[in-house]
């Protein structure tokens, strides 16, 4: 082996097309994976040890040193995992025998409750889009289609003219690994996109284009551009603080488990591989229930 093949840089660029191409993960999770390893790589660097040389106690004082610096407990989670996954695929290569991260355990993410609106809120914010513009149908519909089916922002910006299928009320979304999935609608994100499908995406379409949301350049939008976008009209509600990645898919989540649907029935919308995911959003409803007992029962 060469010292170029074994170089930090050429293990990541391999480790990336592992995920890819033999994990299928999405581009965004492979970007975020490459992120961490390029951080890991650094702090060694800095270390003076060897990629392949790394024990335990490097990566323990590499993850506390992230603590420290900042990190939320669900970024230090992925964080963990990303390592993990880095060291079973050198062992799967044979680059390694020996896992340090072995005996690592993830922080408790769900100590950190997403954050949501509440429906009055979701109103409110769903209001402020001028649909006597084509950018404001169009914004009304990103937003109600969002809310309504509890999307990723990924999964929001990705959806092509086909996937949306507005006389049966649903639309087909690919989430993470590629994954597709059923997701119903209502009424207002049917009527909302009917609207933006008749009277904007014409006026924003100057190529062609399978992009179901449009920018003014007639490109796709981009989850950068859409959050620019949401975070506009979240400071004219006065929302500032409770926006971030996710929220109106948080608040779908929680009002559909406040309203009384099932766990395993969000866990299916929101694509989630595994209920415990889900869960995190029991918490909230639990949360509200001791406040609405607190505040009415006369023995509280």
């Amino acid at each position: 082996m060469t010292p170029s093949a074994s170089g930090p840089e050429n293990i990541r660029s391999q480790f990336l097309l592992y995920l890819k191409i033999e994990k299928a993960l999405s581009e965004n999770t492979v970007q975020s994976y490459g992120q961490d390893i390029a951080k890991y790589f650094l702090f060694l660097a800095k270390e003076k040890v060897p990629w392949e040389k790394a024990r335990e106690a490097d990566i323990v004082k590499f993850i506390h040193a992230q603590s420290q610096g900042g990190l939320s407990a669900r970024s230090l989670a992925r964080l963990i995992s990303t390592l993990k996954a880095f060291y079973r695929f050198l062992i799967l290569d044979g680059r390694t025998k020996k896992n340090p991260t072995g005996h690592l355990t993830s922080p408790k993410a769900w100590l950190s409750l997403p954050k949501y609106l509440t429906v009055k809120e979701v109103q409110e914010l769903l209001k402020l889009p001028d649909v006597a513009a084509p950018q404001g149908l169009r914004d009304k519909a990103m937003l109600e289609v969002m809310y309504a089916a509890g999307l990723r922002v990924s999964e929001l910006v990705g959806l092509r003219n086909e996937d949306i299928h507005l006389r049966d009320s649903f639309l087909l979304c690919r989430g993470k690994g590629g994954k597709e999935r059923i997701v119903p609608i209502g009424k207002a994100a049917v009527d909302a996109t009917a609207a933006y499908l008749e009277g904007g995406r014409p006026k924003l379409l100057r190529q062609s284009a399978d992009a179901l949301f449009l920018t003014r350049r007639s490109g796709p939008f981009t989850r950068q551009g859409f959050w620019k976008m949401l975070k506009g009209y979240a400071a004219k509600a006065h929302l500032g603080a409770k926006i971030h990645p996710h929220v109106l898919r948080h608040s779908f989540a929680t009002h559909l488990l406040e309203g009384g649907a099932d766990l395993r029935s969000v866990q299916l919308m929101l694509g989630h591989s595994q209920i415990t995911t889900t869960q995190i959003y029991t918490h909230i409803s639990r949360e509200r229930l001791r406040k609405v007992y607190d505040k009415f029962h006369p023995r509280a």
